[in-house]
C-alpha cells in the first residue's frame, strides 16, 4: 500500500475539493442539497475575502483519496480558539487504511500547534462506523448541547425583521 500523506490544500485541489463535498453528501443521502460551485469553493479557501476556512488533502502515493475542511471558532469559557471540522472524507476504496485517521491526526496537531482549547465535529446519528472510529480515537459525544441552523426563507425572514 502506497505511503498516505497530508498536506495543505491548494487552489489547483479545488475541483477534487468539491468531488469529495459530492462524495460525502452521496454518501449521507443528500446530495441533491450540495449547490457549491468550483467557484464558491476557491472564493471560500483560496480568495481574497476567505474568512479562515482551511482544508488539507490527504494522499495514497501520489493519488488523493480523502479531504479535511476546518475553521476556528473561539469559547469565551476557555478564552481560546477551537478548531471546528466541518468536513472530513475518505473515498470507500480507501477507508480503513489508515487516511482517515492521518487526517485526524494533522487536524490534532495543528489545534496543538495553534493553542486551541478543544478540537470539534459533528457526526450524524445513523452513521454508527464513524461514531465507532471517533470513539476508537477518544472522542466522546456532547449530548448536553443540540444544534439548531437558521437559512432560506427562517433565514431571511429574521434578518430582514
Amino acid at each position: 500500500m502506497a505511503e498516505i500523506t497530508i498536506r495543505p490544500a491548494t487552489p489547483e485541489d479545488t475541483g477534487q475539493i468539491l468531488a469529495f463535498v459530492r462524495g460525502l453528501a452521496e454518501y449521507e443521502n443528500a446530495l441533491h442539497e450540495v449547490v457549491a460551485s468550483e467557484a464558491d469553493i476557491a472564493t471560500a479557501l483560496f480568495g481574497d475575502k476567505s474568512r479562515g476556512v482551511e482544508a488539507l488533502i490527504c494522499l495514497q502515493g501520489t493519488a488523493p483519496v480523502g479531504f479535511a475542511l476546518y475553521f476556528f471558532s473561539f469559547s469565551t469559557w476557555t478564552g481560546r480558539h477551537s478548531l471546528f471540522l466541518e468536513d472530513l472524507y475518505v473515498a470507500p476504496e480507501h477507508r480503513g487504511s489508515g487516511a482517515g485517521k492521518a487526517l485526524l491526526k494533522a487536524l490534532a496537531k495543528e489545534a496543538v500547534a495553534r493553542n486551541c482549547a478543544r478540537f470539534e465535529w459533528n457526526v450524524l446519528d445513523w452513521n454508527e462506523p464513524a461514531i465507532r472510529f471517533y470513539e476508537s480515537l477518544g472522542a466522546r459525544p456532547q449530548r448536553e448541547w443540540i444544534g439548531y441552523r437558521l437559512s432560506g426563507d427562517a433565514l431571511q425572514a429574521l434578518a430582514s425583521d
